[in-house]
């Protein structure tokens, strides 16, 4: 079925196989033309793309990846200033500016935590100053709260001995 087909296998990217005489394997080749690396878009002219004139059969057109971004999707473009209302968002908009208005979200919202831990300890030095001034410490609430619990103890131990 192989030689009806053709002798030629490509398992992967730019990795050809050839059958040999006798259904045998021959050691795997890489093509004379060197491949774009992983991530960049390659086009099927082997150059730039080009927007002039027609494109001719077999060549790929490639097209920005574009999504429907969700309602948070949403929300955050306008938090981050990229819209100024919800009718200014396309239905659809490249995965770039959602990823690039994602990240700046998450440096705001980093930026207002450590805004609220800095008022947070702000808040816990006050309060303990004020307690200084009350005469109160954590050792005496933790003193007076065991006396406490000695006492509903011997309560406790009294009502049951009776």
């Amino acid at each position: 079925m192989l030689r009806a087909v053709g002798s030629l296998l490509r398992p992967g990217r730019g990795l050809t196989v050839r059958r040999g005489p006798g259904g045998s394997l021959q050691a795997p080749r890489r093509p004379a033309q060197a491949l774009p690396p992983r991530g960049l878009p390659s086009y099927s002219s082997g150059g730039a793309p080009s927007n002039s004139g027609p494109q001719g059969h077999g060549e790929i057109h490639r097209v920005p990846a574009q999504r429907r971004p969700s309602q948070f999707d949403k929300k955050i473009l306008l938090w981050t200033g990229r819209f100024k209302s919800m009718e200014e968002i396309p239905p659809r908009i490249p995965p770039e500016m959602i990823v690039t208005a994602r990240n700046k979200a998450r440096v705001k919202a980093c930026y207002i935590m450590i805004g609220l831990t800095i008022i947070a300890c702000f808040a816990v030095i006050v309060s303990a100053k004020r307690a200084v001034e009350r005469h109160e410490s954590l050792t005496s609430w933790n003193l007076a709260k065991k006396a406490k619990w000695r006492e509903e103890a011997a309560l406790a131990a009294q009502a049951k001995a009776k």
